[in-house]
């Protein structure tokens, strides 16, 4: 009996390299008067700006890259970036923000395929969580160890179809439990091997004597 191998695949959305980070609603103004102010003053054109205190340390960067992403990185007062927004010459976008040791706790992005993303870092960088939604509708929740193995994913097909699967230290899916478009439920078990050793419901070959 072979159970809804790999019935459904939980990936998330890795958003690698340098990526961006965005001001929070906190840090922006209560009110319009930065803008309005601006109306009247001539444009300013550069390939980069820096934004810095009253001591003159760096707190703030604006910039177009060669390659033409633009990003916008902040700085904490130790010189520390902490939160990063970019968006790519090809269109693709994302916000971060990093930790006092420079190391990445939250991403959220918008891949040029149109999947969007949500993931989760430890301390020490490692990805531990994942949320991402499809432009058919798929989502996907994935949770991960530390070794960067999925160990357990939650998702929803794009025909509506509920999955929950468990995989091994190895990343191999051992147990797998959804429900069908009917709403008949099945649930698969599996050695190391990725062969079926239990499922539910039974097939008519295999629960014949």
């Amino acid at each position: 009996m072979r159970v809804g191998k790999h019935w459904y695949h939980v990936f998330v959305l890795l958003i690698g390299g340098m990526l961006g980070g965005a001001l929070s609603e906190q840090l922006l103004p209560a009110h319009g008067t930065a803008m309005a102010a601006a109306r009247h003053v001539r444009v300013l054109m550069a390939e980069k700006f820096e934004l810095v205190n009253a001591d003159g340390n760096k707190r703030g960067v604006m910039e177009v890259s060669r390659g033409g992403t633009g990003a916008i990185s902040l700085y904490d007062a130790s010189g520390k970036s902490r939160a990063e927004l970019t968006v790519s010459a090809r269109g693709g976008a994302a916000v971060a923000f990093y930790d006092s040791d420079g190391n990445r706790r939250v991403v959220l992005g918008e891949g040029l395929s149109g999947r969007s993303g949500l993931a989760l870092y430890d301390a020490k960088g490692h990805q531990l969580a994942g949320l991402t939604v499809a432009n058919n509708g798929e989502t996907s929740l994935t949770l991960y160890d530390l070794s960067g193995r999925a160990r357990a994913g939650l998702g929803v097909a794009s025909n509506g179809q509920p999955a929950l699967a468990l995989f091994d230290q190895n990343g191999k899916d051992r147990a797998e439990l959804h429900l069908k478009a009917d709403g008949s439920p099945g649930l698969a078990l599996a050695d190391d091997n990725g062969k079926t050793i239990a499922g539910l419901p039974m097939s008519s070959s295999a629960s014949s004597p």
